[in-house]
């Protein structure tokens, strides 16, 4: 099986996580994705292959040389993103891409004008959707670049290699991918989750993030008879809105600049409920977020009468660069070596989001995040390079082969 094959295999289950679960993992059909996976694991002949009842999978490719080599990891999370569907996806393949429009389906078109990644990738052979669900190359692209690594060098055993763990796991993208992870069980000096972007992306910096919810109470009164009694729960929510900066968006942001994410919102005139994410890059800019956030909520109990508003702030991760930069940098300086090795420019760039990576870092395990080759994550655009996935896996071989040579 080619990584196409393994790849497309990946995109036929459903593995979308929901934020408003409370089991692990968040959604029973992920555990079918899973099960699939831990069996294709023992197929291709890696050992020590086991999954948890939360749906954590571990697998070992043994040391095929007897000097001291680090045991290092990569991991993938399976589970797709709540935005957008990720049922019946229906990937299509777009070869020799000529850099035009391409349709996804009647209505639908893919085009460099909006999309100017795509002419990055003229004469490859582009996955797509047909436009009414995502890809799933976030992060299936990654699973299917680490099994077909592992694949390739029990193919070629003169490339000397350490011990080698692998892990893939749910709910990545509601920000609980990491919580369960068992570094312990996973006994490696270091790994790399394979989950970023485009070609050549190299991430060990990334958001400092919380979630935020705030739940606005309000005072029905019929309309006709509402003057002075009314507390609409609607309006104070867009008060509230309108109270963080309003060009503190990630629509209005880039680099390391930080931002309020209004996730959603459900309201009436009794009660609004809200959901946030605040980013940001600085650890002290991103505590200065969270006080932000919770002082309107208390203008808004100021105004109206305590208990109008009542908000809530949970950190999720840290930026991982407090733990890399510069305890590990040697983690860094391998794959860098390796891109350059099979002829892949580094673009080494801080995320605009997280990884489980960045939560592992902070429990010990130092775990900088390297392109899986998709671009477009989370929509129906979406789209991953065949070309940009073969080099990814060379890329985990390659880093096998010079942590081998690694020597402290």
């Amino acid at each position: 099986m080619d990584i196409v094959e393994r790849f497309l295999n990946y995109t036929k289950f459903d593995t979308q996580s929901a934020e408003d679960s409370d089991s692990v993992p968040s959604t029973k059909k992920q555990l079918v994705f899973a099960e699939y996976l831990r069996k294709e694991l023992e197929d291709e002949g890696l050992s020590d292959v086991e999954m948890d009842e939360k749906g954590y999978i571990y697998a070992t490719l043994k040391a095929n040389t007897k000097e001291q080599v680090p045991t290092i990891g990569f991991i993938s999370h399976y589970d797709t993103s709540p935005d957008c569907s990720g049922a019946n996806v229906k990937a299509q393949i777009v070869r020799n891409y000529d850099g035009g429009n391409i349709v996804l389906s009647d209505g639908i078109v893919s085009t460099p004008q909006k999309f100017p990644e795509l002419l990055s990738h003229v004469g490859e052979d582009l996955i797509v959707t047909d436009g009414t669900t995502l890809l799933g190359a976030d992060d299936k692209a990654g699973i299917a670049e680490i099994v077909q690594a592992m694949v390739y060098l029990q193919e070629h055993k003169e490339i000397k290699h350490g011990k080698i763990r692998v892990a893939f796991n749910p709910d990545e993208e509601i920000g609980m991918g990491a919580h369960h992870f068992d570094v312990e069980r996973f006994g490696c000096e270091w790994a790399y989750t394979m989950d970023g972007g485009d070609v050549g992306e190299l991430e060990f910096e990334n958001f400092n993030a919380a979630s935020a919810k705030i739940t606005i109470k309000g005072i029905s009164v019929h309309p006709g008879y509402a003057k002075n009694k009314m507390l609409n729960a609607s309006i104070l929510a867009t008060e509230f809105i309108a109270m963080l900066p309003q060009d503190e968006r990630p629509e209005t942001t880039e680099g390391y600049q930080g931002f309020y994410h209004l996730l959603s919102i459900q309201s009436n005139v009794e009660e609004a409920r809200m959901s946030y994410i605040i980013r940001d890059h600085d650890r002290e800019r991103f505590e200065d977020r969270k006080r932000i956030f919770m002082r309107c909520a208390e203008q808004l109990n100021e105004r109206y009468g305590e208990g109008t508003a009542k908000a809530e702030v949970k950190d999720q991760y840290y930026n991982m660069k407090e733990k890399i930069d510069p305890e590990a940098m040697h983690v860094i300086d391998v794959v860098l070596h390796a891109m350059q090795a099979v002829g892949v420019a580094p673009k080494v760039k801080p995320i605009r989001g997280g990884t489980d990576g960045a939560q592992l870092s902070f429990r010990g395990l130092p775990c900088p995040n390297i392109f899986a080759g998709g671009v477009n994550f989370h929509g129906p655009y979406e789209f991953v390079s065949i070309q940009s996935m073969e080099k990814a896996m060379q890329v985990i071989v390659k880093i096998c082969e010079l942590t081998a040579e690694y020597n402290k």
